[in-house]
């Protein structure tokens, strides 16, 4: 086989991994999990069901793939979680940034807060890889938090109360959840941003508290 015609069949497996892809995702947000069929996604993608089966083995593993694909088109549109250069007034307008850019990529890419959410609130006897992807995205997501704020509070604080990076992370994990929930029902999406900026002021605040109590200054 020539190197052309191997590669335009790269593009085309690529392209109908594509469509399947999209039109899953687009299932999933109307229908949920169990309402996601391969009749459905087959029908909506213009594509047999042996090149689903091809790409993905099973529904199970498509939807796995919808979560992640999802997660990281958002996460290639918000600034990594690096830690800030230095100082509180730093530390605050990262974290403004961070959160107020998420919450933005979130209304365009909701599909794998959406359909992970509803996986995680779960309990089956077998676990969906669907929802063992997004609860592994999490972790990951937390991990990356947690050493953010490692490095964003002075030595002393996280000395004198270890779990306190873990906390926060958690903390702003929850936020951004119910954030993402209420815009989906009684909150304004233009304000959007001004509640992601509340939240990082908010737990900016809580941080420098703990860290005016360790210190012994309040």
């Amino acid at each position: 086989m020539s190197a052309r015609k191997t590669e335009r069949r790269t593009q085309q497996s690529a392209e109908s991994r594509r469509r399947i892809l999209e039109a899953a995702a687009e299932i999933a947000a109307e229908r949920g999990y169990e309402g996601t069929s391969i009749a459905l996604v087959t029908q909506r993608s213009g594509l047999p069901a042996s090149s689903l089966y091809w790409h993905f083995g099973s529904k199970d593993e498509l939807l796995a793939e919808v979560i992640e694909h999802s997660y990281r088109e958002w996460a290639a549109k918000i600034p990594a979680w690096e830690p800030p250069a230095d100082g509180a007034g730093d530390r605050r307008e990262r974290l403004r940034s961070i959160l107020r850019q998420a919450g933005r990529a979130m209304v365009d890419r909701p599909e794998f807060m959406r359909l992970g959410l509803m996986l995680m609130l779960e309990r089956r006897a077998v676990e969906p890889a669907a929802r063992a992807r997004f609860l592994a995205l999490r972790q990951e997501v937390l991990k990356a938090m947690g050493e953010w704020w490692t490095a964003a509070l002075p030595p002393g604080a996280c000395a004198a109360r270890p779990a306190l990076p873990s906390q926060l992370a958690r903390l702003t994990m929850a936020a951004a959840d119910g954030l993402y929930a209420a815009n989906g029902t009684d909150v304004d999406p233009a304000d959007i941003d001004g509640l992601h900026e509340l939240l990082a002021l908010a737990l900016d605040g809580a941080a420098a508290a703990v860290e005016r109590q360790e210190s012994g200054e309040g």
